[in-house]
């Protein structure tokens, strides 16, 4: 029985698309936290009891990749598998859960096909092992780049009835189009692409929402990242970037009231350096005004292990998930996706969304915030020539321009 006995020992079935650095932290972090104690303070979770639901609630139900020496494994044991060469903190005990042959489409990239073999045989049926393992809620791990593995599990998911939770770059939640697909088969679906609980990019926006509100004028910014786990070699291919670049910039601009110019912000993945393994280093500068039009500049460099910082993150992703599908609450979930993701359906400053997703869990009706203080997910970062209506700016994304001009014409711009 839960401590405040609102679920009575009920489990949320979870389903792991991906099986790489993230996904090993997750199932690691699950065992490592199965004990923890219920009250008081367990150092590295945000909620030890979410809206009734521990930490050991959560088990693996089932788990889906392409990679040759995973396909076939115990799921305890593909997580360990090459290339994964994230930390171990957790001996993880057979699951009896058997990671199935996945469907690949661009999930492979150029560079990461070069260090992996792809598994022989046919794609698994995923609708039937999800019925079959009583899945409630699916989480996608894929790599950076995959739209369209990304998008063919989507319908995999809708047709097996479960929840969803996008942890990569790819727009789903925060898309119009498949945000109505989910509300119409009354599923949740929680996105799009995890922050970290103490990353680059959640860093970099609190720093920014500091600079709004203390009057600081951000002029100019940068953050480079680079590591050396598969996700850093995987961007290498830059073709595969720009939705990252996007998701990583919007989470940042989103926290001004004005926008910057495209050549004034650079947001993204920077470099490979294997030797890292899954540690990733970043580097942010923000330059900005003060009073009397005074320079004011900031440099921070962090270091962190880059897949356990999000494991957390993903934990509580779960868990309010399945409290929605408890509650017959379809679509997406504005307050949880917002403090949990990079690109949510709207953005909000931390402190709000934070104040939200609590609301959420605590089943109060009406955020407080959803009238006044909403922003839309998409970056708040256009050109110059497109603010002032000439046009694109060549060096900009096409899809950032695109975005400019629908938030002119948008009532929300």
């Amino acid at each position: 029985m839960d401590h405040d006995g609102r679920h009575g020992g009920k489990k949320i079935r979870v389903a792991i698309i991906g099986v790489g650095n993230c996904a090993s932290s997750l199932v690691q972090g699950v065992e490592f936290y199965r004990a923890a104690a219920e009250d008081g303070v367990v150092p590295g979770l945000m909620n030890i009891n979410l809206g009734g639901y521990p930490i050991h609630a959560i088990e693996f139900s089932a788990a889906f990749d392409v990679v040759e020496g995973k396909v076939g494994l115990d799921l305890a044991e593909a997580i360990f598998a090459p290339p994964n060469n994230t930390i171990k903190f957790a001996d993880v005990p057979n699951l009896k859960v058997r990671v199935d042959r996945g469907m690949t489409h661009d999930g492979l990239g150029r560079y990461v096909s070069t260090r992996v073999r792809k598994a022989r045989g046919s794609t698994a049926d995923i609708v039937k092992i999800l019925k079959d393992t009583g899945t409630d809620v699916v989480v996608n791990y894929l790599p950076v780049g995959s739209e369209m593995a990304t998008k063919w599990y989507v319908e995999q998911v809708l047709e097996a009835g479960c929840a969803f939770v996008n942890c990569i770059p790819v727009f789903i939640a925060s898309q119009p189009y498949w945000a109505q697909r989910f509300a119409d088969r009354r599923l949740p679906i929680i996105g799009d692409d995890v922050k970290s609980q103490v990353g680059a990019t959640i860093l970099h926006r609190v720093l920014t929402n500091l600079y709004r509100e203390r009057g600081v004028k951000l002029e100019r910014t940068y953050q480079l990242n680079f590591g050396g786990n598969m996700d850093f070699y995987n961007m290498l291919e830059r073709e595969r970037l720009e939705s990252k670049k996007i998701s990583k910039t919007g989470a940042v601009t989103s926290q001004l009231n004005y926008a910057l110019p495209t050549e004034a912000v650079h947001v993204g993945p920077s470099d490979y350096v294997p030797w890292l393994t899954d540690r990733k280093w970043a580097y942010i500068r923000m330059e900005g005004t003060t009073f009397g039009n005074v320079p004011l500049n900031v440099e921070v460099k962090m270091e962190v292990w880059d897949s356990p910082n999000s494991a957390g993150v993903v934990i509580d992703a779960v868990r309010y998930a399945k409290l929605a599908l408890d509650r017959g609450i379809a679509g997406p979930l504005e307050g949880p996706a917002a403090y949990l993701m990079k690109t949510p359906p709207r953005q909000y400053t931390d402190d709000q969304a934070r104040r939200l997703a609590e609301e959420f869990a605590a089943e109060v009706p009406e955020p407080r915030f959803r009238r006044h203080a909403a922003r839309p997910g998409y970056p708040r970062i256009i050109s110059s020539p497109a603010r002032e209506g000439r046009g694109e700016d060549r060096k900009a994304p096409a899809s950032l321009a695109l975005r400019a001009r629908r938030r002119k014409r948008s009532p929300l711009g």
